[in-house]
């Protein structure tokens, strides 16, 4: 069983930062892509950001120049860095992470972590 674990979620002001890491539970093999997604209440859970295997990376507009995704192999952890947080920022965030690529089941998915973002 796979189990994704993220933390790094809380209260920040406006303009503030926070980090966010996923922990995987296993190896997560050299085809694997992993992302971020997020989910504001009444909204459907939507893209924040994905890195492919080879360290592609792609962002949602809306946090493009502000959010960084990285990820360690060695360490089986996906981070997203997020730089000058905006109100509607605001939401549970998720893990996401592909084994065999972006579009490829199967896909786990963390329990969510909550982000707030104060005006």
């Amino acid at each position: 069983q796979v189990q994704l674990v993220e933390s790094g979620g809380g209260l920040v002001q406006a303009g503030g930062s926070l980090r966010l890491s996923c922990a995987i539970s296993r190896n997560i093999g050299s085809l694997a892509a992993m992302g971020w997604y997020r989910q504001a209440p009444g909204n459907q859970r939507a893209l924040v950001a994905t890195i492919t295997s080879s360290g592609i990376s792609n962002y949602a507009d809306s946090v493009k120049g502000r959010f960084t995704i990285s990820r360690d192999s060695a360490k089986n952890t996906v981070d997203l860095q997020m730089n000058s947080l905006k109100p509607e920022d605001t939401a549970v965030y998720y893990c996401k992470y592909s084994p065999y690529g972006l579009t490829m089941e199967p896909f786990y998915w963390g329990q969510g972590t909550q982000v707030t973002v104060s005006s």
